[in-house]
């Protein structure tokens, strides 16, 4: 394996990847995700094209026009939105409004595609990558309505899921770190940070160069270590939740306490108050961190059993 250190897949598309030269990386990574050669024409304008001093946002997107005249909207998301869903369907909306001129007719609208790298679960299923498309099926024959010939002619295919927008999911934490395709190469690349020697997938080679950190100039390597203690920031507080919640719980657990002693007895009410209020504000933060840590390591900071995590992953909304 190469030990190489290299940036993160989120910082390389804010600051290295909007290069012309170093299209080939976004190719190879679409060419996987889509199974089809892309050739990107140009980087276009998106919210993180523009630059901010105190943006410590969690979200990196861009957008990209190729050479089938398709966009392609790439965006990676660390926090976890419950209506994320939406804000995607609602980016996709505004892409297609964005680049389409009044006076054109509908058959003119331009097809987008909506790919999203999420570092937190979103949903409920087995997989780590996801596709969304729109069809159209009889509810009495059950068959799918297809394009009609002069309509296949205009859009140049059969299919009228190839003309309406397309999503791709693919949820990091959900992947088992074992590379079984080249696409599975690309998502160990998100998910470690690492390239193997024998990783085979189109644009990884390139990546390698580019993303060496050590081939950074002195001010774009401080930028990129000050976005990496960004991301440490935000899991210190995650983790600081953690005694955060417990020293409530205990708070709670002595007001428990305190009411039930004068019924049973304040020796025995505080106690069973404290205990009380320990495993709510244990609970609090086992909720807290199931996004960014295992089931495993949340038992052990939290003190709650693996059972007990399972359950309250198995039945958190979302």
């Amino acid at each position: 394996m190469s030990k190489r250190r290299l940036v993160s897949f989120d910082w390389a598309m804010k600051r290295l990847l909007r290069s012309k030269a170093n299209y080939e990386v976004l190719e190879g990574f679409l060419g996987e995700l889509l199974k089809e050669d892309i050739t990107i024409l140009e980087v276009l304008e998106s919210e993180s094209n523009k630059e901010d001093k105190y943006d410590k946002s969690n979200r990196v997107d861009l957008k990209v026009e190729t050479g089938a005249k398709e966009i392609i909207i790439i965006e990676v998301q660390y926090d976890r939105e419950f209506d994320y869903f939406q804000r995607i369907l609602y980016g996709v909306s505004k892409t297609i409004t964005e680049h389409i001129v009044e006076s054109d007719p509908y058959y003119k609208v331009r097809k987008v595609i909506s790919v999203n790298i999420l570092y937190f679960d979103l949903g409920k299923g087995k997989d780590y990558v996801y596709k969304g498309l729109t069809v159209f099926r009889g509810l009495h024959h059950n068959d799918m309505l297809m394009l009609n010939p002069k309509q296949e002619q205009i859009y140049k295919t059969a299919r009228i899921a190839d003309i309406y927008p397309e999503y791709y999911l693919i949820k990091i934490n959900q992947f088992d770190d074992i590379a079984r395709d080249t696409l599975d190469e690309w998502i160990y690349f998100f998910k470690k940070g690492e390239i193997k020697d024998e990783f085979k997938a189109r644009g990884l080679g390139k990546a390698k160069a580019v993303l060496d950190i050590m081939k950074l100039s002195e001010k774009e390597r401080r930028l990129y270590e000050k976005h990496v203690d960004n991301l440490h920031y935000q899991a210190s507080m995650f983790h600081s939740t953690y005694e955060v919640g417990e020293s409530d719980g205990m708070k709670k657990g002595k007001e428990e306490g305190k009411k039930e002693g004068l019924i049973e007895g304040k020796k025995e009410g505080l106690i069973e108050g404290k205990k009380v209020g320990l495993i709510e504000g244990k609970t609090d933060v086992a909720i807290k961190l199931l996004d960014i840590l295992d089931d495993k390591v949340i038992s052990e900071k939290t003190g709650l059993s693996l059972d007990e995590v399972k359950r309250l992953r198995h039945n958190k909304p979302g």
